[in-house]
């Protein structure tokens, strides 16, 4: 019995080492776990913002397209309200469902932010619908449709904790002129 209580000690010291690798093996699992957990719903978050981003810009396009068969838009490609309704009816049912999957992996910024671009988006169609002819308006719809859209692109990199991105903003060269502003 005197043997075991001397060797007691460090077999109490093996069973201690033992638990407190198993117990560090298990936490570092959980935390390796839970970091490769949100990478993957970071970039399915990634995914489903650039898909209603780009669902949102077709309609933005086509609109822009069929303004510029009103007179409203320079856009170099006009294309007729008849010729544009397949290709939008297109456009608002791909937007259903990236609508859905922005709201449920979304967050509640990048949503709102979203709602807001989305709906400047609608104006702009109803005002290409009514056949309205009115550059200056349009001109205002634009600017509010860039702007709206580069809040929800702000939102998705706070989110993703991404570096401030470009605006999107370019000037256009005048006709005949090759150079940008």
């Amino acid at each position: 019995m005197p043997e075991f209580l001397q060797q007691l000690p460090a077999l109490i010291g093996v069973i201690v080492g033992a638990l407190g690798s198993y117990v560090a093996i298990m936490r570092g699992d959980r935390v390796r776990f839970q970091r490769e957990q949100a990478a993957r719903w970071e970039e399915r978050r990634l995914t489903v913002y650039t898909e209603y981003a780009r669902v949102l810009k077709q309609t933005v396009t086509l609109t822009y397209r069929v303004s510029a068969h009103h007179g409203n838009d320079p856009h170099p490609h006009p294309l007729s309200p008849a010729d544009a309704e397949p290709h939008l009816a297109e456009a608002a049912s791909a937007r259903d469902p990236a609508g859905e999957a922005l709201l449920m992996l979304g967050t509640p910024e990048v949503v709102a932010t979203a709602r807001v671009w989305v709906l400047t988006v609608v104006a702009m169609e109803r005002f290409m619908r009514e056949g309205t002819r009115d550059p200056e308006a349009w001109q205002r719809l634009l600017a509010r449709q860039r702007a709206t859209r580069e809040e929800y692109y702000a939102a998705v990199r706070r989110d993703l904790a991404l570096p401030p991105g470009h605006s999107g903003r370019w000037q256009v060269p005048a006709a005949g002129d090759g150079s940008l502003r």
